[in-house]
């Protein structure tokens, strides 16, 4: 008895500060979406997304360095390295930061986190992963609460850059949701931390360039106080901190209790868009929120009882 004390106690000592860390993890990405629109009243979205992933990049290249892990990614990792750089960072952000110009942050935070439902569909079309019951009734629930967040009931159709920021949205997730079945696919060489710093160098280059093109050079952008604190926030911390604590204690919990966690970070980001920059939130949005929402975790157990098959 004795013995078995001590163990159990360090074992319930883990679990707690995995779940603190994760907590952590979900509520600073949470935090971000409010903190990026706020950014977005001064810095323009191309920039602000090159920013973010720059700033980052620097943080993990030194983190990796000082733990003595800071190596150039393997041949065998190139494609998972471009696939996340290109498509889950510089298309997932750049679009959601263009979107978000466009519309309020509630709906930008409920439409991104769509993916679980495109990466059913993607897997459908591109690799011929027929859907189960489950995963086919998370679709329809799913796309439901999305037809009811982008109708008239809830927009506003005659405004097309409204139409336009939803498009973008949707066009994010999608293309985040690829780069998920690739990394389900994918038979990795060297960790997800290590090859991170490489991703977001990968991702800050073209978005430096589409920003410099589209927007022009950022020398009418007034760095104050302010901004610099959203942009410390934006990247450093709620960035490369979090891919950190997600890629260190993400592991140690199984792939449904993650999906889980996950599902905090839209609520967050919805919540603290109300408290903080007086985003409302109005009926058929609550509906769809409420949708979306079940369809996610019933994707997540579809791909539970999939595992566990």
């Amino acid at each position: 008895m004795s013995l078995r004390q001590p163990l159990t106690t360090k074992k319930t000592q883990v679990n707690l500060a995995t779940f603190a860390w994760l907590t952590a993890m979900v509520l600073l990405w949470g935090l971000s979406w409010p903190a990026t629109k706020l950014a977005l009243g001064t810095v323009p979205p191309l920039w602000l997304a090159a920013s973010r992933f720059g700033s980052a990049a620097v943080c993990l290249f030194l983190f990796c360095a000082l733990r003595g892990r800071l190596k150039f990614p393997p041949v065998k990792d190139w494609s998972i390295v471009a696939s996340i750089g290109l498509l889950q960072m510089t298309a997932f952000s750049g679009l959601g930061m263009i979107a978000m110009t466009h519309t309020d942050t509630s709906r930008a935070v409920l439409l991104a986190y769509t993916t679980p439902l495109w990466a059913v569909l993607m897997g459908w079309l591109l690799f011929k992963q027929v859907p189960s019951g489950r995963q086919l009734m998370a679709l329809g629930v799913g796309l439901a609460g999305i037809g009811i967040i982008c109708s008239p009931l809830e927009i506003d159709w005659t405004n097309p850059n409204i139409l336009l920021g939803c498009a973008f949205l949707l066009a994010g997730a999608v293309c985040w949701s690829i780069v998920i079945l690739h990394i389900k696919r994918h038979t990795w060489a060297a960790s997800p931390l290590d090859l991170a710093p490489w991703q977001m160098l990968i991702a800050t280059i073209p978005l430096s360039a589409f920003a410099f093109a589209l927007e022009g050079p950022p020398t009418d952008i007034t760095f104050d106080r302010e901004l610099i604190e959203l942009l410390f926030f934006i990247g450093p911390v709620a960035t490369s901190v979090c891919f950190v604590i997600s890629a260190e204690y993400g592991r140690r919990i199984t792939a449904f209790a993650m999906s889980n966690f996950t599902l905090g970070v839209p609520l967050i980001g919805i919540l603290s868009s109300i408290m903080l920059l007086g985003n409302n939130i109005t009926p058929p949005f609550a509906l769809g929120l409420v949708l979306v929402i079940i369809s996610m975790m019933l994707a997540a157990w579809a791909t539970k009882q999939s595992a566990a098959r």
